[in-house]
């Protein structure tokens, strides 16, 4: 037999067959999650092109054999250790920042509140946002990212107590205090 194309020529030489499937695919187990597809250790049949142009030597895919399926199962179970000890130590985080009071002091100005002639408002000439609060709490040694904390909107009010929203990742959350204290 004679074939013209180098690739099928090469393919044809080696004589390499994957695995068939029952429905006639071939089955492979992902590597990685793929959304069409599935999750990262599933069992998928896909046709026989696809598996060896694209998923196979892009090693999102890998052809089951019980060896794959150990490697995996190992590295799950690596995974999901480093997992578990991050979760820890995010919450021991979680913590220590509940249990901080954080001021942070910004130049304000007086004026009556539109609600009551009487009672007077301390209003920002700024605002205090996420990285305001990102600096005041590097300030006492927490390291958090300006993407974990969680505000409605940025503070424009001076002399009132805040809660503020903090969410670590993994399902971590807590609040922090927030005092804001005008400047003259």
């Amino acid at each position: 037999m004679q074939v013209r194309n180098k690739r099928a020529r090469n393919a044809y030489r080696t004589g390499k067959r994957l695995p068939k499937g029952p429905n006639g695919g071939i089955q492979l187990m992902l590597i990685q999650t793929i959304p069409s597809l599935g999750k990262a250790g599933d069992i998928v049949e896909v046709k026989p092109g696809y598996a060896r142009n694209y998923l196979i030597p892009q090693g999102l895919a890998a052809i089951a054999t019980n060896e794959v399926r150990e490697q995996l199962a190992a590295y799950q179970a690596e995974q999901a250790k480093l997992r578990q000890q991050k979760i820890e130590d995010l919450q021991k985080l979680a913590a220590q920042i509940k249990g901080v009071q954080l001021q942070i002091e910004a130049k304000a100005h007086q004026e009556a509140s539109p609600d009551n002639p009487e009672a007077t408002v301390y209003y920002l000439y700024g605002s205090i946002g996420p990285k305001e609060i990102v600096d005041a709490l590097a300030a006492q040694s927490i390291k958090i990212d300006v993407e974990n904390v969680r505000m409605p909107g940025a503070i424009k009010e001076a002399n009132a107590a805040y809660e503020i929203d903090i969410n670590l990742g993994h399902d971590v959350l807590t609040t922090l205090q927030l005092s804001v204290i005008a400047q003259a």
